[in-house]
């Protein structure tokens, strides 16, 4: 992997400021801007540890704490390795932040850093890419719907509640969406059922949006995150081929 430099930044937004990691090529040229989403336990050493990963396969790539209202991260205060069957009231902290993140606040947000990373001098002229991990997986799909002038290649993994029968689902933007896109589910994922894959598949065929969904075999809700109890590493090498080859494709 060629060298990278990571820096935390901060961003500014409607709301106030939000803190971020951005990591790049160290070599001085702009690349393409990846925006990507964290999970639930958010901006910890493991996730810029993936960060660095994505930004040297030679892209720009922004992280932000999307959970910057609550205080900078980490918000929650997290073991080295994480097991939520062992401490549940990691969740029981992390479920009201979730919440008080509305689709609204998260599309506002994404405006924002949308906005930042284009005018990174190290971010070539766009559009940008997305990716998503758990609950980040139905913010980088919201971003591919709401921003579609500005998202060329969007991928979620093992991501939950992708397309529920509530009124904001996030797949009811599919027929905004102008982006390629790619999924990588766990098949062994509460949050996400057989049943909510097929009604996103469905919505995204009927509108026509170019799109690869494979379900992981063997895999937990999680399971490209190392520092948790869901990692497989198997699946975690699958998920990076697919999105990089994604991204090379379309940026």
């Amino acid at each position: 992997m060629p060298a990278v430099r990571g820096t935390s930044v901060d961003i500014p937004t409607q709301d106030g400021t939000a803190d971020a990691y951005l990591a790049h090529p160290d070599d001085g040229q702009p690349h393409p801007g990846v925006l990507f989403y964290m999970d639930a336990f958010g901006l910890r050493p493991h996730l810029k540890e993936m960060v660095d990963r994505l930004a040297g396969a030679g892209y720009t790539v922004l992280a932000p704490n999307i959970f910057y209202r609550q205080g900078r991260a980490p918000v929650v205060e997290l073991p080295e390795f994480i097991d939520p069957a062992q401490r549940p009231e990691i969740f029981e902290r992390l479920g009201p932040v979730m919440q008080a993140l509305t689709p609204d606040l998260a599309m506002r947000d994404a405006d924002a850093y949308l906005t930042w990373l284009a005018a990174h001098p190290l971010t070539t002229d766009g559009p940008f890419g997305t990716t998503g991990y758990c609950m980040g997986a139905g913010l980088a799909l919201r971003t591919a719907g709401t921003y579609p002038e500005r998202i060329a290649a969007m991928a979620g993994f093992h991501g939950g509640r992708l397309a529920t029968e509530s009124a904001d689902s996030p797949h009811l933007l599919a027929d905004r969406i102008t982006a390629e896109l790619y999924f990588g589910h766990a098949d062994q994922d509460p949050a996400l059922p057989p049943e909510q894959i097929d009604r996103l598949d469905r919505a995204l065929t009927a509108a026509g949006v170019r799109h690869r969904s494979e379900v992981y075999a063997g895999a937990r809700h999680g399971f490209t995150q190392s520092d948790t109890a869901s990692y497989q590493s198997a699946a975690a090498e699958r998920h990076w081929k697919a999105l990089t080859e994604l991204l090379d494709r379309t940026l």
